[in-house]
């Protein structure tokens, strides 16, 4: 399974604006601490702006805050924001696969992987994910170096 890298500025992006919801960020400084490309961080907000996940205020006090709270935007939700539909097979999606003969089965194989994806992410959320940042920001286990959860800890997810 691969997730876009516009999906992963994206989740990025929004937990730093969730970590730090007291002021607006720019582009700029959430590209910039995220070691995001800021032309292509532009074009992720554009997106999420759309699906208002973000909302932006111009001006020298301007930047972008979170678009609503934190606790009800899961994973799941800024995925299919930047990039459509959640999981497809060459363009299609898995409910509408037929294969025939003995490869009949692997539809129903596809569609698992989907909801099992679909149950992790779309209960993982932004708030979630921020407040693990938090955690390890303060010595406490958290993700290790490259996002990887530290001691085989899986990552936070709360409903």
């Amino acid at each position: 399974m691969q997730i876009s890298a516009k999906a992963d500025y994206a989740v990025r992006a929004l937990v730093e604006l969730a970590a730090d919801s007291g002021r607006p960020l720019t582009c700029e400084g959430i590209a910039s601490s995220q070691d995001i490309p800021f032309r292509f961080l532009k074009s992720v907000f554009r997106d999420l702006r759309q699906a208002g996940l973000v909302r932006s205020q111009r001006g020298c006090e301007g930047g972008y805050w979170i678009g609503r709270d934190a606790t009800a935007i899961s994973v799941a939700d800024v995925m299919t924001a930047v990039d459509g539909e959640f999981l497809t097979l060459r363009g299609e999606r898995p409910d509408t696969l037929r294969y025939p003969g003995a490869a009949q089965g692997l539809p129903d194989l596809w569609r698992a992987v989907e909801a099992a994806a679909q149950s992790v992410l779309g209960r993982t959320t932004i708030a979630a994910l921020a407040a693990e940042g938090a955690r390890s920001d303060g010595g406490g286990p958290g993700p290790a170096p490259g996002g990887v959860p530290a001691h085989g800890s899986a990552p936070a997810v709360h409903a």
